[in-house]
């Protein structure tokens, strides 16, 4: 027994030692992809024997924080996820590295130009882009036949015909679409469609007052002013899709999340009668623009192991992997070659994703642009409701959004030559 436990023991030391040889990549990711993505790490690590990772998964609620935290702190995992719009503050801060010298030619061009472009900032690289999002039109397909449409709107005047035929059927309280009244997005989106800068000035100052901000607000404020949507906000709103499939709206604009929440929701009966479309647009230039969401993979900049780090985002950016994450997640790739796959290529309702994520456009790329987007929520809320007039609210929102800029104002002022 002496002499088993003698020669056992070179055995532990060594496959001890051979651990301690790996070099282990700190990974974080958020919600529900920290979890599911340790599925994906057998493979890298069989792939790259010489690498263990070690996932930490974050909830969304606790994510920007902590980041924030780590980095204060100076401890910040290889590789961490980020929403798009988080990328612009972390790029300030110095706490990401760039991925110029990485991604080559032919792989930038296999990735949504839309959804790529949120991760520059000043013309570098700084991001991955991990899964997309985007938001267009879910719909009912038998409201709009019964009110004489056999296609869903593609531009503003066929959305509010096709709105307006909705509301006349007969049947009690009925609407043509749910916008929840305390919802940025919308506004934002239709602004985009019109050409706006939301700001001017090297993103100095608000530009909420201009024609073409002014002409998208006043078109979805007509919207409630017809009676074409309810005026609720979203914690008014008992049950969305029991809501849907009782008719009392026809359309809302929404994201692929809800693709997934519609089919396992929804009543059996209603299975066949709702679809996808890109967003309308203001003239013929169908589809209309929506927004660049999803989030990223990034290489904290104080990282000792970047290489390695690089390999890891490569391997989780293929798009065999990017499939495998799909078919884990629903998270859409943001890869144009995943889409070929049978997997994708025959959702009827996913593909409508695929033609909005050529049509997609970031927001402003600054760090303040999440307490922006909350005050064009508050104010579009009030005009909404009669509290502001259309004026009162863009005026207001200005006011706000230039305060909120000043510290920004200053910055540049002070790196100025």
């Amino acid at each position: 027994m002496r002499l088993i436990g003698f020669l056992l023991i070179p055995a532990l030391l060594g496959a001890c030692g051979g651990d301690r040889e790996k070099t282990v990549l700190e990974f974080w990711a958020m919600g529900q992809e920290g979890e599911v993505v340790q599925s994906l790490m057998p493979e890298f690590e069989r792939l790259h024997p010489e690498l263990q990772v070690k996932v930490q998964q974050i909830p969304w609620s606790a994510a920007h924080e902590k980041l924030l935290t780590a980095y204060a702190g100076d401890a910040m995992p290889d590789v961490f996820q980020l929403g798009n719009t988080w990328i612009p503050e972390f790029v300030v801060l110095k706490a990401v590295d760039s991925l110029d010298n990485r991604l080559t030619a032919q792989q930038r061009e296999d990735y949504f130009e839309g959804i790529i472009e949120t991760n520059e900032i000043d013309g570098r690289l700084h991001g991955l882009p991990w899964y997309v999002d985007t938001r267009l039109l879910f719909y009912r397909t038998d409201i709009l036949v019964k009110a004489g449409f056999s296609a869903p709107p593609r531009t503003w005047n066929e959305w509010l015909a096709t709105m307006a035929a909705i509301a006349a059927l007969p049947g009690g309280d009925r609407y043509g679409l749910l916008l929840p009244m305390n919802e940025w997005q919308v506004p934002v989106i239709l602004a985009l469609q019109m050409g706006s800068e939301l700001l001017r000035d090297e993103a100095r100052f608000g530009n909420f007052r201009s024609d073409a901000f002014r002409q998208a607000f006043r078109f979805y404020l007509d919207i409630f002013r017809r009676g074409y949507a309810p005026a609720v906000s979203e914690a008014q709103i008992a049950n969305l899709y029991q809501e849907f499939a009782s008719g009392y709206f026809a359309m809302y604009v929404t994201g692929p999340w809800n693709i997934v929440e519609f089919e396992h929701r929804l009543p059996k009966s209603m299975q066949g009668r709702w679809a996808t479309a890109p967003m309308p647009a203001p003239d013929e230039s169908y589809p209309g623009v929506s927004l660049a969401g999803g989030a990223s993979l990034a290489i904290a900049r104080s990282s000792s192991r970047k290489d390695q780090a690089w390999k890891l985002i490569e391997f989780l950016s293929e798009p065999e992997q990017q499939l495998a994450f799909y078919r884990l997640t629903g998270d859409l790739p943001a890869r144009r070659s995943a889409w070929l796959h049978p997997d994708l290529a025959t959702a009827t309702r996913t593909q409508a994703f695929k033609t909005q994520l050529e049509r997609v456009v970031s927001t402003p790329k600054i760090p303040e642009w999440e307490r922006i987007a909350s005050k064009i929520a508050h104010y579009t809320e009030k005009a909404v409701r009669g509290e502001l007039t259309e004026e009162q609210a863009l005026a207001a929102l200005d006011k706000d959004v230039d305060r909120i800029l000043e510290k920004r104002r200053w910055l540049l002022r002070k790196r100025a030559p």
